[in-house]
């Protein structure tokens, strides 16, 4: 144990940075996170993977510090648009030449839904939790011994990493995670519609939108300044004109279809454990939910800017 945290030793400090700075760039400054060896790829910019582990190692290996570190730095900030002369002599970003642009893992996803509505339980530590599961999850794998038992209240939203894996059957929200079967240290992001079939329907995001839309709807009193306000809240940016036309004109269609079909809007306000507030118009508080699960399904709430 000593040795692993040694100063004489030259690995540690500079893996563990090096998994940070690849957490928030997509890329390792060696892009090769799980192999440091003659065969792994040489660092990018030797000299700052070196500054970054010596500066971890100097705040007594403080891991907040050394991720506002980089969230602070001047590279990380940059805007991720690609100038055509970065496109032509650093077409992959190895350089640096623009700010990253990947899409988050689904981990981060479900954390960012529980987060922007509210929901989410920052409890740190504790036992496993168990979200929420397609029924019968575990009945096909484990010949009909087992069953899964989703968790009541608080413990339905924490943190991802605190949800309970049984290794051979996963959690279904997690597209793209690891088996578990071997050490795998960099994430494999894809984009297939199997991810927006859990983003669109999986309970955790439905539920989410419902208490984000009843929070927005309480809060603010004009349809404009809902609009406004759930769109920054999602996007971290206020909608142009053609997007609030846009957002309206959607709404009110909403509206207008879960007026026209009740039953509907009440089984969309019934998904998840989230108390609801039934002084709210149905129709109103559905057609805002299912904006709000279109806008989380947005490229850029889906992915790092």
């Amino acid at each position: 144990a000593r040795w692993i945290v040694s100063k004489d030793n030259p690995l540690t400090a500079r893996v563990t940075v090096n998994r940070y700075w690849q957490l928030f760039f997509g890329r390792g400054i060696v892009p090769t996170p799980f192999d440091f060896g003659r065969q792994g790829a040489q660092p990018s910019h030797p000299d700052l993977l070196d500054w970054l582990a010596v500066e971890f190692m100097e705040s007594g290996w403080d891991v907040k510090h050394m991720h506002r570190l980089i969230v602070t730095s001047k590279t990380y900030r940059q805007s991720a648009r690609v100038t055509p002369k970065a496109l032509e002599v650093d077409s992959e970003n190895v350089l640096l030449s623009h700010a990253p642009r990947f899409r988050m893992p689904s981990w981060m996803l479900r954390d960012q839904a529980l987060a922007v509505s509210g929901l989410l339980n920052p409890e740190i530590g504790g036992p496993p939790v168990k979200p929420y599961q397609p029924e019968g999850i575990w009945a096909e794998a484990t010949f009909g011994k087992k069953k899964y038992q989703p968790d009541k209240g608080d413990k339905l939203y924490r943190r991802s990493i605190y949800t309970f894996w049984r290794r051979i059957v996963g959690p279904t929200m997690f597209f793209d995670a690891a088996k578990r079967q071997t050490c795998e240290v960099k994430p494999n992001l894809t984009n297939t519609p199997l991810h927006a079939l859990t983003t669109f329907n999986d309970v955790t995001y439905v539920e989410a939108a419902r208490v984000l839309a009843r929070r927005i709807i309480q809060k603010e009193k004009s349809k404009t300044d809902r609009l406004v306000s759930v769109f920054q809240t999602l996007t971290a940016r206020q909608p142009d004109d053609a997007e609030q036309k846009l957002l309206s004109k959607r709404l009110d269609s909403y509206i207008k279809e879960f007026k026209k079909s009740p039953k509907e809007a009440e089984e969309l306000l019934a998904v998840g454990e989230a108390p609801r507030d039934k002084s709210l118009d149905a129709a109103e508080h559905a057609a805002y939910t299912t904006l709000i699960n279109t806008l989380m399904n947005l490229d850029e709430v889906l992915v790092k800017p």
